[in-house]
């Protein structure tokens, strides 16, 4: 695997660990709250994004508006039914969501889901890292590189291992900082 391939690999688990951080709740209306949820729509399961605009008109509300009014019961239902604690007040022709301020015992449930999302990412760095480490002992086996080589290619691939767990770890602490901020 080559370096650039390695650091491209690594850097989309980087990035999908910052969409995750995205859906956890910080107190504030967020319309990426949103980005889980998805709708049973003619049948098929359908990104909630896809079936209406999300915006926050404020800080404290979500406004949902169906693309297709006959979708309004469906979202409304998938919201309810989600685990992310919605009540949403549905008027006909759309929905709105009231996001109440965060206690301090939920901000900590939260923290915690923050830190599983960070750990399950560092765990695919750590697969990418053991995969490319085992090609590369592989060539050395083969005869094609020198096991100073060999040994060279695997420091690099553990330094860009540790460079990217660390940005895990500052995105993670960000998270933090901002689902405890009050």
């Amino acid at each position: 695997m080559k370096n650039q391939e390695l650091e491209s690999s690594m850097l989309k688990s980087v990035e999908a660990a910052q969409r995750t951080f995205r859906t956890i709740r910080t107190g504030r209306a967020n319309p990426s709250l949103l980005d889980r949820i998805v709708v049973e729509y003619y049948g098929a399961d359908t990104p909630l994004k896809s079936l209406a605009t999300i915006s926050t008109p404020d800080s404290q509300t979500i406004s949902i508006q169906p693309f297709d009014i006959s979708s309004l019961a469906l979202i409304e239902k998938a919201i309810a039914t989600s685990d992310l604690g919605f009540t949403p007040n549905n008027d006909g022709k759309m929905i709105r969501i009231n996001v109440p301020p965060l206690t301090e015992e939920r901000r900590k449930e939260f923290c915690k889901l923050a830190s599983k999302y960070a750990e399950e990412a560092k765990v695919a760095l750590r697969n990418i890292r053991r995969e490319a480490i085992d090609k590369v002992k592989k060539l050395e086996k083969e005869g094609d590189i020198s096991e100073d080589q060999s040994r060279d290619n695997q420091e690099d691939i553990q330094k860009l291992t540790d460079k990217f767990i660390a940005e895990i770890e500052r995105h993670l602490a960000e998270k933090e900082e901002d689902i405890l901020k009050v």
